[in-house]
């Protein structure tokens, strides 16, 4: 019989990937645009925020942000592959295409596959300037609920009516999606991808990530009630409008955004510095 070949090596070897230290990367500053490095330093805290909130997954998962365009050409900022979220940093941050294709040189690689969802939400709405997707477990919890999210907390309240949901369709390999995804998502600021996770977006990187705060406190709340063996007690339709409507300067850009976001930078650089590298 013959010997069947080693995959395991022969994948290795195919696919030999050497990820660089962030920190050991020069830095852009100065050799991008004032507008652009600020996007990089806003993208890279926003990585850094959310494992600092324990949502990030590992290497996997994204955050992207629309930069300014070039020559006609729609370009994105994105994570590089392999670099974990608490180690981003502004000048590893990867230019890609709408296809998900590296733009310029850099020691690092794209996962195109990963940039499906964003690259369809991107191009479909010009309020999305940054798209935040998490694989977290209590998102990914709720989004395997038939009823999906309930009005159980005020933070579920303040989300609920804007929410939006797509069905699952396996790994988001397949671009035939996006139309599905952009037609599912509407005009709404959050989506529910069943049985997969969260996704949010907003105008800057700070609403966005406003947005899935609020999102996942309300996924979070909704697991914890459901602890309970007795049913949890939900807020009827119009209580939920109510408060969404209370709630919706926090997602208002110059407003939520300035509120908050300088004093999420002001904690990660006392507990995780170095994003603006």
């Amino acid at each position: 019989m013959n010997a069947q070949p080693d995959t395991a090596a022969v994948g290795a070897e195919a696919f030999s990937i050497n990820v660089p230290d962030p920190l050991d990367q020069p830095s852009l500053k100065g050799k991008v645009n004032d507008e652009e490095w600020q996007l990089r330093c806003d993208l890279a805290a926003t990585y850094r925020l959310c494992a600092h909130y324990n949502w990030d997954d590992m290497i996997f998962t994204h955050i992207s942000v629309r930069a300014p365009d070039d020559g006609g050409k729609a370009r994105f900022l994105i994570n590089p592959y392999g670099v974990m979220f608490d180690e981003m940093t502004a000048s590893c941050l990867l230019m890609i295409d709408i296809d998900g294709n590296p733009v310029g040189d850099s020691p690092y690689i794209a996962n195109p596959a990963g940039f499906t969802i964003h690259s369809a939400i991107h191009m479909a709405r010009d309020d999305a300037h940054a798209v935040l997707h998490l694989h977290t477990p209590y998102g990914v919890a709720v989004s395997a609920q038939r009823g999906g999210l309930k009005r159980y907390s005020q933070f579920a309240m303040i989300v609920h009516d804007d929410l939006a949901y797509h069905d699952y369709e396996g790994i988001a390999t397949d671009h035939d999606e996006r139309a599905r995804i952009v037609k599912d998502m509407g005009n709404h600021g959050f989506l529910m991808l069943r049985n997969h996770g969260t996704l949010t977006v907003g105008q800057n990187c700070a609403t966005a990530f406003m947005r899935m705060y609020f999102l996942e406190q309300a996924c979070r709340a909704q697991i914890l009630a459901q602890s309970d063996l007795k049913e949890p007690r939900e807020e009827p339709p119009t209580m939920g409008a109510k408060v969404m409507q209370q709630g919706a300067p926090a997602f208002v850009p110059g407003l939520g955004d300035r509120l908050a976001w300088p004093g999420l930078l002001r904690k990660l650089n006392k507990v995780n510095p170095g994003y603006d590298q």
